[in-house]
């Protein structure tokens, strides 16, 4: 499942989105740990946009306007909401190399974040990377309820708009199967992804 990269070492970008292409991503064992692994999963979690489910009290949420949602405003505060320790989670897989390389892509254009402001402070988002006709869902975060859910509603109608073949979503949790979450075969799952990357890229902001 998992093959180690060299730790101490910053992540290429090039290396990184030719990862993506092919399936792999990396993560970290912890904030602290320097090294680096490469996964393939042998399931593939995502979320077919044509099934997207938006369940009644997100809809309820998002009919009363709370949150200021914003595109790219501030990528490197949401990147640090994600990997920041909470209550219900200790760790994180978002380490030094990892952060690194992420905002480097951002700036190539190829990351992007969706953002849930209130009286200008970030209370929710998710970033991930943009490859071809894919949408490759990396993190999310909360401080407020609904934030990151109604993130992740603007983050489907704009795939939607934009024309995008498929939301990757790496695994599927429990949480994420209440929005239409699916495993899919490794396989299938590739088939799916070269697909979805043949002809012209799709510009997401």
């Amino acid at each position: 499942m998992t093959r180690p990269y060299a730790p101490g070492y910053r992540i290429p970008t090039d290396l990184l989105l030719k990862a993506y292409a092919s399936g792999v991503f990396p993560m970290a064992e912890s904030a602290s740990d320097p090294e680096v692994f490469w996964v393939r999963p042998e399931t593939r979690g995502i979320i077919p946009l044509d099934s997207f489910h938006t369940p009644k009290s997100l809809k309820k949420t998002i009919r009363k306007h709370p949150f200021d949602i914003r595109f790219d405003f501030d990528f490197e505060a949401t990147i640090d909401g994600c990997a920041e320790k909470r209550e219900e989670r200790r760790s994180t897989w978002i380490n030094a190399p990892i952060r690194e390389a992420y905002v480097e892509l951002h700036r190539l254009g190829h990351c992007h974040s969706v953002e849930a402001w209130r009286e200008e402070r970030l209370v929710g988002g998710l970033y991930g990377v943009s490859l071809g006709r894919v949408f490759f869902g990396e993190s999310m975060f909360a401080k407020e309820t609904d934030a990151s859910k109604t993130c992740l509603y603007f983050l489907v109608e704009r795939l939607k708009a934009r024309r995008f073949a498929l939301l990757d979503t790496q695994f599927t949790t429990d949480h994420l199967k209440r929005f239409g979450a699916v495993d899919v075969p490794r396989g299938k799952y590739e088939k799916m992804l070269a697909d979805a990357l043949k002809g012209e890229a799709i510009f997401f902001p």
